[in-house]
């Protein structure tokens, strides 16, 4: 048994002799279970209070997979910063129930105090909070600011670990492509995004990679940015998936009004994948779509031509997808679920990937998604704000080669994130 991999056998006494004694230990259950040498995490964080992604993430890593005690990923959080502490805060409770420390710069938390950096990776949650909006609805959140911490440490101790940026790195482009440039400046491993294109989808579909995609009409909800970028991350998932993809956008325009259903009157956009999607989630507001005051529509042109759209309705509160496939008469669409019990399990999944990363040095999948994603976010915000002109993006000719990454329930929580994923 290679110890670099497994717990040892001393690990696994003392683990189980603190569970019987009562101790709070980070799921020592968990440990014992799955006999794997759990990695050590610096969180970097921007708020912790109830149902916050910092709630939902790192309370699985101190709480198990369903947050009640049980089996968890074999992470062991080794420092905590919280960048905003409210009178819900969680951060401060939970560190003393596990031993903790908590510290008041990104520099010691990611050095754990010391005078190197001892961790296997870091997490940045710069997500929730009391931080301001820009002129074009952007929170402006500060995921740039802790990145640039954190790698400074890096170079200070000249020792690199990887990072996890939650959700889209920016917001905003031009701080978005900083991270993603430093990053690979520095050689250091990188994944950000949502947690959406890792969640049950209902019903299954089957997309395999290189697929002959001929069309894709996407559906999200609620805040254009805050929601836009988790039905962006919903789509690109799947057209990636096309034959010979993925080379990246080379135009955005954000319409609204009659502009926006026009596209489909004029076929531009297919009714029937629009309508396929439609009914796929829930609704808020009964009667006719094209009444929601407040509803707009993302569009853009990949480099090969393909066309994408993404509906913004707010009379829904789901995100989904369809897809024609060449060959096949009938849509395939799917919603990308957001279950709440047990302890929002989509997030299981998402900390499953990032679980695999810290235990092999390697993104479980390209950071180049979110990257592009998060582009076309900003720019179609900023056509948006440009009262809905069409907007060149050569900046967004991202390439990039899609992995065939599972989604729930797959992979087994359970199983070691140190090996391959099974075919």
């Amino acid at each position: 048994m290679n110890d670099s991999q497994y717990i040892t056998r001393r690990d696994l006494l003392a683990s189980a002799a603190a569970l019987a004694c009562g101790v709070s230990t980070q799921r020592g259950y968990a440990i014992l279970k799955n006999q794997v040498k759990p990695k050590s995490v610096a969180a970097v964080i921007s708020i912790y209070e109830p149902g916050t992604h910092a709630d939902v993430l790192i309370g699985k890593i101190l709480e198990g997979w369903k947050q009640d005690g049980g089996p968890g990923p074999a992470l062991k959080l080794s420092s905590l910063y919280v960048d905003q502490v409210s009178d819900r805060d969680l951060s401060r409770g939970m560190a003393e129930k596990y031993n903790i420390p908590v510290f008041d710069t990104i520099e010691k938390t990611v050095t754990v105090g010391g005078d190197q950096i001892p961790v296997d990776g870091v997490i940045s949650i710069g997500e929730h909070g009391d931080y301001p909006f820009n002129e074009k609805g952007q929170q402006l959140y500060p995921r740039r600011r802790f990145f640039k911490e954190i790698t400074d440490t890096f170079r200070k101790y000249e020792r690199v670990v990887p990072v996890f940026n939650d959700k889209h790195p920016g917001p905003v482009w031009n701080d978005a492509k900083w991270m993603y440039d430093r990053a690979r400046e520095m050689n250091i491993p990188f994944m950000a995004g949502s947690s959406l294109p890792l969640t049950y989808r209902k019903p299954e579909i089957k997309v395999p990679p290189g697929s002959e995609i001929e069309a894709a009409v996407g559906i999200g909800y609620s805040g254009l940015d805050i929601y836009g970028i988790h039905a962006l991350e919903s789509f690109q998932c799947l057209v990636e998936r096309r034959r010979g993809a993925e080379t990246g956008v080379k135009w955005v325009q954000y319409l609204e009004g009659a502009a926006m259903w026009a596209v489909l009157d004029q076929g531009i956009v297919s009714q029937a994948l629009f309508d396929a999607a439609l009914a796929e989630v829930p609704k808020v507001r009964e009667g006719d779509v094209r009444k929601d005051p407040d509803a707009g529509l993302f569009l853009f042109e990949y480099n090969d031509g393909f066309l994408g759209a993404v509906f913004m309705l707010q009379s829904v509160n789901r995100t989904s997808v369809a897809l024609k496939l060449k060959g096949q008469s009938q849509p395939l669409a799917t919603q990308f679920e957001e279950r709440t019990e047990p302890a929002h399990p989509h997030f299981a999944y998402l900390l499953k990937a990032i679980e695999r990363m810290y235990h092999t040095g390697q993104p479980s999948y390209p950071v180049e998604r979110t990257l592009l994603t998060s582009g076309i976010l900003d720019r179609t915000l900023n056509s948006r704000f440009q009262g809905g002109k069409k907007l060149s993006t050569p900046e967004l000719a991202i390439r990039y080669q899609p992995v065939d990454y599972p989604h729930a329930p797959l992979p087994d929580l359970s199983s070691n994130p140190s090996l391959p994923l099974p075919d």
